[in-house]
């Protein structure tokens, strides 16, 4: 039994998985090297998670929601503009893949698998339904393009989980250095919202 304020065995192990995921990918990590990293023995990492697929799904699924919980007020938000929803959204979305490199592919393979626990799988239906939806379907007063939301908001999606998915092509192909790879995403962030305004016809200042 731990004491007062002294952090649990499960939260030790989920701090060194998530740790050492992120350094050397799920592929590489083994759970005695996550047992190592929280310094506990590698029974009770299998007691308290079973294996190390579920205890990658855990910390996948905890981070997608915190990530979410951090997107909706945003996407609610009817104060800010549609660009500045999207500088957010490109922000965010590539620092926190660039310190969780595994989460595009954590989130393919349960779209994939057609899980509905994603929470933009789930709360599709309030998204739609939102702030940044609205200010979409506004674009549409002229009648040339039906701006529909779900469109840009698969765009989005596209356009900020293909690089991490792609990262050993990227780097092996076009020979270049995690260093340059981080420069490149750092380009995106400013990128993505130029190529969206252009996408809607909006302009970016």
């Amino acid at each position: 039994m731990e004491a007062a304020g002294e952090v649990s065995a499960e939260e030790r192990i989920k701090k060194a998985a998530k740790s050492i995921f992120t350094r050397k990918g799920f592929l590489a990590t083994t759970v005695r090297d996550i047992a190592a990293e929280a310094d506990i023995n590698l029974a009770s990492v299998n007691y308290y998670f079973r294996s190390k697929e579920k205890l990658f799904e855990v910390i996948m699924s905890e981070t997608i929601e915190q990530v979410f919980s951090e997107l909706e007020p945003v996407l609610y938000d009817a104060t800010t503009t549609l660009i500045q929803k999207i500088e957010w959204m490109a922000d965010h979305f590539i620092n926190q893949v660039l310190k969780e490199p595994d989460l595009p592919f954590f989130i393919v393979s349960e779209v994939m698998a057609g899980s509905n626990k994603l929470p933009m799988v789930r709360n599709l239906p309030s998204l739609l339904n939102s702030a940044f939806a609205d200010q979409l379907r506004a674009l549409n007063t002229d009648g040339k393009i039906d701006y529909n939301p779900l469109h840009i908001i698969l765009n989005m999606g596209s356009m900020l989980m293909f690089p991490f998915l792609s990262l050993q092509q990227v780097k092996n192909s076009a020979h270049i250095s995690e260093e340059d790879f981080i420069k490149l995403m750092a380009e995106r962030k400013k990128l993505i919202p130029f190529w969206m305004g252009q996408m809607i016809g909006v302009k970016v200042v």
